[in-house]
């Protein structure tokens, strides 16, 4: 006789335990360590004090929403320019002084880092996160160019502040897309930016996004787009990534991973109070697929983990499939004539820098730039890095001191 359905099914999800258990092993055995020489109520007492005192995500600007083409309410921040004078001898002189161990003081102090002497021209920087996370993961990049250029952050459709797809929902519900993604920037950039040069910046699913919205919309890209920044992505072929798994190990995942994330998303409740129930080794998973950094502030840790703890298992399951059919190439041809950076930490298990490498094997004129001892969290493991390339990148796009628009300077761009 043959197997049962459910038989099938239990014989599938033993193996897709054996393949997850692998990429467990080693983050388990971290937190078997922990467990050895710290209590369960030290380390939940701990976790409450991060998440008290932290001031990571807490930036807040003025809130908007932009309508997707099926109605999903998407949810951004806008952070202004300030109003202020151009930096002075009194102003040189604090930077100089500094605080906190000679970093620059205050938006001057800050200013005067990034940029020297000059105030960046208009131009709205809209920065796009990564799958499980929210706007909050470009917090640090966000402190630095807060009050000196206007900036954007928004929340992914089901992430964050915005709305679950509303096309994802009901009898009629349709699979997300990286196509729909692009549709959801333009949206975004539709309200929160109608005029104007723009800097797109994306992270992971996020620079997915951007070149999604390059395909779809190429003459808003020439028209618009002054600069992009791709940091930890990918432009196609996610399917071969092995994610550090020995060979059977990520076949085995490949094979029965989107089965069994539909299952569990069919039981999010369920699937939810197991991840309560084993925080320790999530919090272990966490850190090995998104740090490479063995001293990783705990604080910071404990931010990215409070974010990917936050998207819930429907949504998880939702999005994973449209990353096997992502293929953008392309679509990257709509950058050729711009300032781009291309970025990646040099450890990165999620995208690995070989994808960002290619990305700009396809834009020669890109900046490329591997971190060393990055993960997939690079802007948040390695802030200022990002941070100064960004920088950097906002500069060869002609975004500096000026009463026009900014313009793309060809002589300027590096290889």
């Amino acid at each position: 006789m043959g197997e049962s359905s459910g038989t099938t099914n239990w014989r599938r999800a033993g193996f897709a335990g054996a393949a997850i258990g692998v990429l467990a092993a080693g983050a388990a055995a971290g937190v078997a360590v922990e467990r050895l020489t710290v209590g369960r109520s030290v380390r939940q007492k701990a976790r409450l004090a991060l998440d008290a005192t932290g001031p990571y995500g807490s930036l807040r600007g003025a809130s908007g929403r932009a309508l997707a083409d099926d109605s999903t309410v998407l949810h951004y921040e806008v952070d202004e320019v300030d109003e202020v004078d151009e930096v002075d001898e009194a102003d040189e002189a604090e930077v100089a002084g500094g605080v906190g161990g000679g970093a620059p003081a205050g938006s001057d102090g800050r200013l005067r880092r990034l940029f020297g002497r000059k105030r960046p021209a208009p131009c709205t920087v809209v920065f796009s996160h990564g799958y499980c996370l929210s706007q909050d993961s470009w917090h640090f990049q966000r402190a630095a160019l807060r009050g000196l250029v206007r900036t954007v952050h928004w929340d992914q459709r089901s992430h964050g502040r915005s709305g679950h797809g509303v096309a994802q929902s009901g009898p009629d519900a349709v699979p997300v897309s990286i196509e729909q993604l692009g549709r959801d920037l333009k949206a975004v950039l539709d309200a929160a930016a109608p005029e104007g040069p723009l800097v797109l910046v994306g992270h992971s699913m996020g620079g997915m996004t951007v070149m999604a919205l390059a395909e779809q919309y190429p003459e808003f890209v020439r028209d618009r787009v002054v600069g992009v920044a791709l940091v930890g992505t990918s432009a196609g072929k996610l399917g071969e990534v092995s994610y550090g798994l020995p060979l059977a190990g990520v076949n085995a995942v490949r094979r029965v991973l989107p089965g069994v994330l539909r299952a569990l998303g069919s039981q999010a409740e369920l699937v939810e109070r197991g991840r309560r129930a084993t925080a320790d080794l999530f919090a272990g998973l966490i850190k090995k697929y998104s740090f490479s950094s063995k001293d990783v502030d705990p604080a910071v840790a404990r931010f990215a983990e409070r974010m990917i703890e936050a998207t819930p298992i429907d949504v998880v399951a939702e999005f994973y499939p449209a990353f096997a059919e992502h293929d953008k190439a392309a679509a990257l041809a709509a950058f050729a004539e711009l300032p781009v950076l291309a970025l990646a930490g040099d450890n990165d298990l999620v995208t690995p820098s070989s994808h960002t490498e290619a990305i700009a094997g396809l834009l020669p004129d890109a900046e490329l730039v591997i971190v060393p001892d990055g993960g997939h969290l690079v802007m948040l493991e390695h802030p200022e890095a990002v941070t100064d390339r960004l920088a950097d990148l906002l500069v060869r796009a002609g975004v500096v001191l000026g009463q026009g628009p900014a313009t793309v300077r060809t002589d300027a761009r590096k290889s």
